[in-house]
């Protein structure tokens, strides 16, 4: 029966919803049932999870900061294991309590100062022999990651290396925790950025946000650490980058303040202002700096090479050195471990001149052996340490030729002590902003900065390498910086070159070989002599222009001398065009096989060369 009007306003003013029917729906005849969506499984989404995870990452740089504040978590409760680990050794090797530090103590059991760096040697040894025979691969750390091999760690040799560091530094031996940290927190990152599976650029950016938050944590700076990062293992600063890196800082400073008390607790009593006047002997002391930081760098060079030379075993060497810095602490224990005890002693205690010169060459000379030796660890802290003895006894010698005005020695060390950082680590900017989080004073902050700009460019004048590239360029390898230079390895001839050629048989005569390739056929023909080995390239225009068709193609071949490899770098390859004088060269297998493989030319690797470039300009510059 059809509903009347009065019927729909009754149903509407009791709140019943009529239903009305499409003008193509019958009220004959089965109703459809609604059409449901199926619902995903749980399990379905939780397996899912991660690919959505790393879509985000790779698509919202929003994420990757999110990234790399779990980053700076995690580094920064590695930072603190480490430093608890190391005290805790030091306690039950030296018999020290939990509140004294290992260089600052006045005196220590001489048997132990000496028996626990020979035997702890000793152990050290005989681990990396084992070590190095389970797994014979060597472990790169973040700087040459980020030069060489766009950014990939592995995280197992890290550990490793961890352990080396703890174990060097628990026996006394005069090496940081720091290249410890850095190893630990960038290899961290690098494995998660793999497990995300995000881009080059990226991944590079990843192991920078691991170095500053393990340099942040152990120092209490994240500025510091920022800079370290961006200074030593990014090689660059951008807008870009600086949101990730800032964030692993200071997330990584607030999980080790909330562990436990600052590693790194450094509070000098420093004047108001520097004197227009004192410039120049800072400028001088910086200068001082970067001479004993080159002296430093190379007598670890000659303490490896004697032991080359002794013919000692690896595994015996650590012992021997360990055996060596232990007679050095007996006459003060401010030569063991990286020197976090002693440096505040340093600003605290006023010595005489004399001690403190001594202390210099007795520091300078524990961390050359200690390294040298097979000790595993950096010299960082022993570089902040080592600068800020010379800045006293710098100040020292000031005030003895000076009777009108001397500059306070907490000034001269603070100065001192990032000059030399600078000489052997690097990263002026870096030690700048450690001085001002160190201190708060801006005056004292620019008088820094001008002693490292000194000091760096001296040792960049004279000696030409850091530390970490001194080390690189020992093992043959090119890296002056962390600036991305593994796409060029990547770039080989054998990627690059054109196995489509045309080929003919040296003893061809020359007649016959105008008839076979007319001119404009091509450019260039390979010829082979009668074992398929490469003879020369033969030049259309130039074989045509040849009247005498008894000749044979032997007798105008080019460039058989000169041939390309695979393997080669794209650097190697363009020399190799400009010293043949070529536009094209073949590529063989091998030196000694030269069974010919490919074609490249000279204008397809430039322009291949080229768009690398511009590729990475523009990851540079976050285009």
């Amino acid at each position: 029966m059809p509903t009347v009007h009065g019927d729909s306003t009754l149903a509407a003013a009791q709140g019943v919803r009529l239903a009305v029917a499409p003008a193509s729906q019958t009220d004959i005849g089965p109703k459809r049932p609604p059409v449901r969506r199926p619902r995903r499984p749980i399990g379905s989404a939780v397996l899912h999870a991660p690919q959505m995870l790393r879509a985000l990452v790779r698509a919202d740089e929003i994420w990757l900061v999110v990234l790399a504040a779990f980053l700076g978590c995690a580094t920064g409760l590695m930072v603190w294991l480490m430093t608890a680990t190391t005290q805790l050794v030091h306690e039950t090797l030296f018999g020290i309590t939990s509140s004294q530090r290992l260089s600052a103590m006045a005196s220590l059991n001489p048997l132990r100062t000496v028996v626990v760096p020979a035997l702890g040697g000793l152990v050290l040894g005989l681990v990396s022999l084992g070590i190095t025979r389970l797994r014979p691969r060597r472990t790169v750390d973040p700087i040459e990651a980020n030069a060489l091999f766009g950014g990939r760690m592995s995280l197992s040799g890290s550990l490793i290396v961890v352990l080396q560091t703890i174990m060097s530094n628990g026996v006394g031996a005069s090496v940081g925790l720091e290249a410890g940290y850095t190893q630990i927190g960038s290899a961290i990152a690098s494995r998660w950025g793999h497990a995300f599976r995000v881009r080059r650029n990226d991944l590079r950016l990843l192991v920078g946000c691991g170095a500053a938050a393990a340099i942040a944590g152990a120092f209490n700076a994240p500025l510091t650490g920022a800079f370290y990062a961006f200074e030593l293992v990014i090689g660059t600063y951008t807008l870009v980058s600086f949101a990730p890196v800032a964030v692993a800082a200071l997330v990584s400073q607030a999980v080790v303040h909330a562990l436990g008390p600052s590693i790194f607790d450094l509070t000098p009593q420093i004047p108001g202002h520097v004197e227009a006047l004192d410039y120049i002997p800072i400028l001088a002391l910086g200068m001082l700096c970067a001479l004993l930081g080159i002296s430093i760098m190379r007598g670890v060079t000659v303490t490896e090479e004697l032991f080359r030379k002794s013919g000692v075993p690896v595994w015996l060497r650590p012992a021997i050195g360990g055996l060596a810095v232990g007679t050095l602490a007996l006459v003060t224990p401010a030569v063991l471990s990286s020197g976090h005890g002693a440096l505040g002693a340093t600003f605290e205690v006023h010595s005489p001149l004399r001690w403190v010169v001594l202390l210099v060459v007795l520091k300078a000379m524990a961390s050359a052996i200690s390294i040298g030796s097979g000790f595993r660890g950096g010299l960082f802290f022993a570089s902040l340490f080592l600068g800020a003895l010379l800045g006293k006894a710098f100040a020292g010698a000031l005030a003895l030729v000076s009777t009108t005005h001397a500059i306070p020695q907490e000034v001269c060390a603070l100065v001192g002590m990032s000059g030399l950082a600078v000489a052997i680590i690097g990263g002026p900017l870096t030690m700048g902003f450690l001085a001002l989080e160190a201190t708060g004073s801006l005056p004292m902050t620019v008088a820094v900065l001008a002693a490292c700009v000194v000091s760096s460019l001296t040792v960049r004048r004279t000696f030409g390498y850091s530390f970490a590239t001194w080390r690189f360029h020992l093992r043959g390898e090119a890296i002056r910086s962390a600036v991305d230079i593994g796409w060029m390895r990547n770039l080989t001839v054998g990627r690059m070159m054109r196995r489509e050629m045309r080929t003919v048989r040296a003893d061809t005569p020359l007649s016959a070989f105008k008839r076979d390739f007319p001119l404009g056929a091509s450019q260039r023909v390979i010829a082979l002599d009668e074992e398929d080995r490469y003879a020369g390239i033969v030049l259309l225009p130039e074989a045509h222009a040849d009247a005498d068709d008894d000749h044979k193609v032997r007798d105008i071949v080019h460039y058989a001398d000169t041939v390309l490899l695979p393997q080669m770098t794209i650097k190697e390859a363009v020399a190799m065009f400009e010293n043949a004088e070529s536009d094209a060269l073949v590529v063989v297998d091998s030196a000694d096989g030269r069974h010919v493989i490919g074609l490249l030319t000279e204008q397809y690797a430039l322009r291949r060369y080229s768009d690398e470039l511009d590729r990475r300009r523009r990851e540079l510059s976050g285009e």
